[in-house]
């Protein structure tokens, strides 16, 4: 008599009723060792050999080919750059092709990531780009931040990504590096309020029901924003008070009031131990001191830097790849970005004893329980239609236009030269090597539209008034960020082109001058033959002699600065009348400059990190110790153009700071109130700042620091009352003994719109 087979029982890891910790036990419980580590692997520049064609279409003969284990893969890299490139459409078919191979052909259905990279929009074809993140910082706009991110979020899920590898929340202090443009700025305070909005952004509430939020990546943990002669993955020398309160005060609130569910380690090294082998950075402060529980994610080849990079260079802290695969997991990275080098040995590693297994189920467990809360398990695919609907949408180009605007920030403006009246004017000269050049820096995608500075003002103009155009000189040969090989400029050609300019800039009445970085002198040094950090903060190739050639000539200049860190200008900021900050603005940089120009809208944006005034003024940023700053025989110690100043068509009036309480007790708060007037003609943004000294304490504390600040918009005659809060977690520091706390004394609290001594008003706050 034959026995009626039971039904199999659906195993309980893949039963959505039942809580995230309960399906990852039983997954866990389930999977091989080899299973467990190809949840700890990535792929990327090996995806045409596994994973798509040449024209980067899904191939499913490699894939049977390559996984014919069916053990699984973590994550896949930038599914947006196969076969050079998708768009929305076939980016949201290939993730959706991707993702069911791996669902249906893997022995336990485990779904992938997808990740990507977002710095200022999803870097793709047709994604909407928007201002360099060191632009963002010149908004001091939390709340444009977070809808921003909230924008990329959308359009890199409606594709199939899940995770973003940003925000950077590097706080920059060496504006020789490269990857200033990263940063949103010089101030820990500023880059934590825009690293929270960002995570805000990207993640929503963090339940991912809506499929149109991402996780979020804190980048690059820590310290990389100060590397050693200002190049790239340099050692970085900090103390550990330094660290705490500059360094790592970014992440540690991002993480706290932001929620951030990733952090990438950096590159580079502390007191002799790189991020990827910290067991204190990575285990005590992140996880134990702080309680982060999610993933931390390994920067691009950083495992196997451990050992050893051919061409380019290694830490010699591992022997061999194997030791370099031991030292990342035993300081706790869960999985190595972005390509298989080193963690396929962790296999071994386990058999031989050399890391424990349970080691493996702790990095791989938080990375399964985020699979579940972005309901892959259940619902794993995206809609081509809905991204090709929103990926550089109407209303995600209106963002872009609205952040560069706010982006923008006048530096001067001899005689109240800007706003330009196109009815005054009859001949305007564009001239200069960024007059007809789009240049969104690096990390960035091919947004469907773009406007240089060149069109935006004719589009803006129309026929009214003649606009002439000149390139005046190259800053390099081609320029762009992909291109390796950097070509300097031919000086009697450049010479010739100059004289050409000059011609120009003859026949019109005013100059509008376009001059700064290229996407080449500003970059990412990722490879010996990719460099992108200077030893100089000068202007490239024959920039000043331009400046000064069309100086000569008597015309107005109204300058416009195109760049990715910040530039020595003195010489440009005696020659121009105006000068215009703009970072790089993104897709509707045009747009927003000619509206700015001509007055449509008036700038009011910030510095977000100091200028200084030569390379042998740096460090520059505002907030350094008493001492630092005792002055230099034949030069000013001063930056050019201070750290949150900026001007505005308006004149904006602060009445005198007022506290709530003066004298609070040292768990208390108060809080500051100053009247800010418009009291000029023109409607206009101010950002109202709060800086704040300790004026004994026991260990120096630097001159003033920034602990607030807020955005506001004034009609002409309008006032409004700003209030700031100031609470102990503003006043207190790491003592002598290393205690984080708030010592009683006074208090300078300076109100005003820039770091500047004269910009602010100081009232005294009284600890007991």
């Amino acid at each position: 008599m034959k026995t009626k087979s039971k039904p199999q029982q659906e195993p309980a890891y893949r039963n959505p009723k039942l809580s995230v910790e309960r399906r990852v036990k039983d997954l866990l419980s389930r999977m091989t060792l080899k299973e467990k580590v190809a949840q700890m692997l990535c792929i990327w520049q090996q995806k045409g050999n596994t994973l798509v064609d040449e024209k980067g279409r899904f191939d499913p003969q490699k894939a049977r080919v390559h996984f014919k284990d069916r053990l699984g893969l973590g994550q896949v890299g930038r599914p947006s750059d196969a076969g050079g490139g998708r768009n929305a459409r076939e980016m949201a078919e290939l993730t959706n092709d991707i993702q069911k191979f791996f669902l249906e052909n893997t022995r336990l259905g485990i779904p992938v990531v997808f990740h990507e990279e977002c710095l200022h929009g999803h870097a793709a074809v047709d994604g909407t780009s928007f201002p360099q993140p060191i632009g963002l910082g010149a908004t001091f706009d939390p709340e444009l931040v977070r809808r921003l991110f909230e924008m990329t979020a959308a359009e890199a899920r409606a594709r199939g990504t899940h995770q973003a590898l940003t925000p950077v929340v590097d706080v920059a202090r060496e504006p020789r590096w490269g990857r200033v443009e990263e940063t949103f700025g010089e101030d820990p305070y500023l880059v934590s309020r825009l690293g929270i909005a960002a995570v805000q952004g990207f993640q929503g509430d963090a339940t991912f029901q809506d499929k149109q939020h991402v996780i979020a990546t804190l980048k690059h943990f820590a310290a990389h924003g100060q590397p050693e002669s200002g190049t790239n993955c340099a050692p970085v020398n900090v103390s550990q008070r330094i660290l705490r309160e500059v360094f790592l005060y970014p992440f540690k609130k991002a993480l706290e009031e932001g929620g951030a569910i990733s952090v990438m380690a950096s590159y580079n090294e502390i007191d002799g131990v790189p991020s990827h082998a910290s067991k204190w950075l990575l285990r005590d402060v992140l996880r134990k001191e702080w309680g982060f529980k999610g993933y931390v994610v390994s920067d691009y080849f950083a495992v196997r830097e451990l050992n050893e990079r051919p061409d380019l260079f290694g830490n010699h802290l591992a022997e061999d790849r194997a030791q370099a695969a031991a030292l990342a997991v035993r300081a706790g990275v869960n999985i190595e970005l972005p390509d298989p080098d080193c963690y396929p040995y962790l296999v071994e590693l386990v058999r031989k004893g050399l890391v424990k297994e349970r080691l493996i189920d702790e990095l791989v467990a938080p990375m399964l329980a985020w699979k579940f809360r972005l309901g892959l398990f259940e619902d794993p695919y995206v809609d081509p239609a809905v991204a090709e609907r929103i990926v550089g949408c109407d209303a995600h180009r209106e963002l872009a236009l609205q952040a560069a605007r706010e982006t923008i920030t006048l530096l001067k403006n001899d005689s109240g030269l800007a706003p330009l009246n196109p009815h005054k004017i009859r001949t305007i000269a564009v001239i200069g090597p960024n007059a007809d050049r789009q240049m969104l820096g690096g990390y960035s995608g091919v947004p469907k539209h773009c406007t240089t500075l060149l069109q935006g003002i004719r589009d803006r103009v129309g026929s009214s008034v003649e606009v002439l155009h000149h390139e005046g000189c190259k800053i390099t040969i081609g320029g762009s960020w992909q291109q390796d090989e950097v070509t300097a400029s031919n000086p009697t050609e450049d010479r010739k082109s100059i004289a050409e300019a000059v011609k120009v800039a003859e026949q019109a009445d005013v100059v509008v001058l376009a001059i700064g970085d290229n996407e080449q002198t500003s970059r990412e040094a990722w490879a010996l033959n990719h460099l992108g950090d200077r030893a100089s903060l000068d202007l490239v190739g024959l920039q000043d002699e331009l400046i000064d050639a069309i100086a000569a000539t008597g015309k107005p200049i109204v300058a416009v600065l195109f760049n990715g860190r910040p530039i020595s200008i003195r010489n440009l900021a005696v020659k121009a009348a105006v000068i215009f900050e703009c970072w790089y603005l993104g897709q509707e940089a045009g747009r927003a400059l000619a509206e700015v120009i001509f007055g449509d809208i008036n700038p009011g944006g910030k510095l977000p990190i100091s200028i200084p005034r030569s390379v042998g003024h740096i460090p520059a940023y505002y907030n350094h110790k008493p001492a630092a700053r005792r002055g230099y025989l034949f030069d000013d110690v001063t930056p050019l153009y201070a750290f949150g100043f900026g001007l505005s068509y308006t004149q904006f009036a602060f009445g005198k700071p007022r506290l709530k309480k003066s004298t609070i007790g040292k768990t208390e708060s108060t809080t500051v109130r100053v009247d800010v007037t418009n009291e000029g003609s023109r409607a206009g943004d101010e950002v109202v700042q709060m800086y704040i000294r300790d004026k004994v304490s026991s260990v120096t504390r630097p001159v003033k620091e920034l602990k607030g600040f807020q955005r506001i918009t004034l009609a002409p005659g309008q006032t409004q009352t700003v209030s700031m809060e100031i609470t102990p977690e503003h006043l207190a520091f790491y003592d002598i003994d290393m205690k984080h706390l708030v010592e009683p004394g006074e208090f300078e609290i300076m109100v005003g719109n820039s770091s500047r001594d004269q910009d602010l008003q100081t009232v005294l706050l009284r600890v007991k």
